[in-house]
């Protein structure tokens, strides 16, 4: 049964304007920011912020909690060896099952998220 489902859209200029170490450390987990660390170009990089921010976002709407309940930090989005993104977290305590899509263009980035209860 789904829980929740989120979706979100953030404007990669937006971003690129917030773009800082501060705003990095408040977004990124600790597996998020070796990855972004190790991309070479700087298109990547916001490309891969983006995705992760409005990932994040969209897991907020997803469980109806903002960043004042939960922490961006709290949600890594990280990739399977087929490029497949996932979440991983210790938030959920039923093993909820999150599944995420992210997807970005020259100007835009954008994910959804469906969250599902354990399977019996």
């Amino acid at each position: 049964m789904i829980i929740g489902v989120g979706i979100d859209l953030v404007e990669l200029e937006r971003i690129k304007e917030l773009l800082s170490d501060r705003f990095l450390e408040r977004i990124l987990s600790e597996s998020e920011m070796k990855e972004y660390m190790n991309l070479a170009h700087e298109s990547v990089k916001l490309e891969f912020i983006g995705g992760r921010f409005a990932a994040k976002e969209a897991i907020f709407k997803a469980i109806a909690e903002g960043p004042g309940n939960t922490y961006y930090r709290d949600f890594s989005i990280l990739h399977e060896a087929s490029g497949k993104p996932y979440v991983q977290t210790d938030f959920f305590k039923n093993g909820e099952k999150v599944s995420v899509s992210i997807t970005h263009t020259d100007q835009y980035a954008a994910a959804f998220i469906v969250i599902e209860e354990a399977s019996s």
